[in-house]
């Protein structure tokens, strides 16, 4: 149940808005779209938010009959109200039409899309060729050693383990070979992290927002996705710590370092309350710190084991920094883990190509280097974004992230689907912020938006998007469509 004074403080002030059961309706519907209340928790009873917000009953009670009309609220008979999501058949009475959802578990397209298209469903950054040529032209003089060997290293290569434990080592977290393993790509690690630790009906803390092939990973394991929020504030420790002991989930996946999508950072603090609280319970914590060196404001935050090891599995990747074209990932825990985890490896691939990994190694003896011109790179393309925005969609709002690769953006209103739809038809592909909630049907009034291409590509997505937002019928009076577009 949510407790009153909490709803209370999530709704602000509603003695404004008239009428003022309206004003309230729409109020809590946007807090469930947006995340922020949980879909199937009971509402605290009329009587007692009624104070709380210095509100009549009688206001209360029209709210919440509003809600139950348009689909976002149900009434259990003794039980009180709940909330729900709208399957998108509404009553005239609801606050605002809201286009119909509807996305299959799982699965979608993976056709990459055509070169006409500009392409804002992929938060990832093209690589120098120049730098990728001298990079290859490296590793093919390291390869003649490999070649002499079978090539099979289900661990991965020694030296990119040795080269991936000093990049720990040098963020502060003292780490051997002997605690890696690479894979292709951080989904690989963890596709093999749900194999070893869970099995089917498995609770699984994760966060809602959050990385859709993640989300889509867990669904497909058959495991009971428990989600927590994840808002523009960041993380709510109390609630994190609640679901934690109450839902003893077997494992937990977040993401501290530059939240995908919101870019939030997790402070030091909670980071360690996090890793207490997991502990009481015997939860596993997989961190995804494939954006941690997307550091735009603030300095690049230490590895989350730093604040304390245990039952903690981190995961990282070249993909988003580097480049997605280089399948290369790792995982970080212990050694009696490592090793677990590649015998299982060796039952769906055995092991990575070699010349990839070579790669890698060039890459990553350059990193400290090359990473300072990449980070500079992102933070000029936020700031064209950001200009852009403000320029052709000043009523969108958005908060600007210390770090990662894009921006979340709030449209205001429940069409982001519906949107997505119409830009893909005009040359635009976008990320809805459906595809990033932890259940179907949240995230309706959100996009992310990467701030990866060029300026001058920036300037015109974002040109485009004015141009569709403001033309054509009224978005969200009509059904999105079924596609479930894959995003990275």
């Amino acid at each position: 149940m949510i407790p009153a004074v909490r709803l209370g403080e999530l709704l602000a002030d509603m003695t404004t808005g008239r009428p003022a059961y309206r004003h309230l309706a729409a109020a809590i519907r946007r807090l469930i779209l947006d995340g922020r209340i949980p879909v199937n928790v009971r509402l605290p009873a009329e009587r007692e938010l009624a104070p709380a917000l210095a509100l009549s009953r009688t206001t209360v009670s029209a709210a919440y009959e509003l809600l139950r009309k348009s689909g976002y609220a149900h009434s259990r008979r003794g039980a009180g109200t709940w909330t729900a999501l709208s399957d998108g058949t509404l009553s005239a009475a609801a606050p605002e039409p809201v286009a119909t959802l509807s996305r299959p578990a799982g699965g979608g397209t993976l056709l990459p899309p055509p070169e006409s298209i500009v392409d804002l469903a992929t938060a990832a950054m093209s690589i120098p060729q120049d730098m990728l040529a001298r990079d290859l032209a490296e590793a093919s003089l390291r390869l003649p050693n490999r070649a002499r060997t079978p090539g099979y290293y289900p661990y991965g290569l020694p030296e990119l383990r040795t080269a991936v434990a000093a990049r720990y080592t040098a963020r502060g977290l003292s780490t051997d070979q002997e605690q890696i393993l690479i894979t292709t790509g951080a989904q690989q690690a963890l596709s093999l992290t749900l194999s070893l630790l869970c099995r089917p009906g498995d609770r699984v803390l994760v966060e809602s927002p959050s990385y859709p092939n993640a989300l889509d990973a867990i669904r497909r394991a058959q495991l009971r996705p428990v989600a927590v929020p994840v808002t523009e504030d960041g993380w709510d420790g109390e609630v994190l710590a609640s679901v934690l002991g109450q839902a003893l989930p077997r494992f937990a996946y977040l993401v501290p370092a530059f939240h995908n999508p919101t870019g939030n950072l997790m402070p030091p603090e909670q980071c360690a309350d996090v890793i207490g609280a997991a502990r009481r319970p015997g939860t596993w914590l997989v961190v995804d710190e494939t954006l941690a060196d997307m550091a735009l404001d603030t300095g690049p935050p230490p590895p989350f084991a730093t604040y304390g090891e245990g039952n903690l599995i981190s995961v990282g990747s070249l993909s988003k920094c580097y480049w997605g074209g280089l399948r290369v990932g790792w995982l970080r825990a212990s050694p009696h883990v490592v090793a677990e985890l590649a015998e299982l490896r060796a039952t769906v691939d055995v092991s990575g190509s070699v010349l990839d990994q070579l790669l890698a190694v060039s890459l990553l003896d350059r990193a400290d280097g090359w990473l300072a011109d990449r980070v500079d790179q992102v933070r000029r393309g936020r700031q064209a974004l950001v200009t852009a925005m403000e320029r052709h969609l000043p009523h969108w709002s958005w908060r600007l992230p210390p770090g990662g690769l894009s921006l979340w953006v709030d449209l205001r209103r429940p069409v982001a689907s519906a949107l997505a739809e119409r830009a893909l038809a005009h040359g635009l592909r976008i990320g809805g912020g459906a595809r990033f909630g932890a259940e179907p049907g949240l995230y309706e009034n959100r996009l992310r938006i990467p701030y990866t291409l060029p300026p001058s590509v920036l300037e015109e997505a974002v040109c485009r998007l004015g141009a569709i937002s403001a033309s054509g019928p009224p978005l969200g009076s009509g059904t999105a469509g079924s596609r479930n577009e894959w995003v990275a």
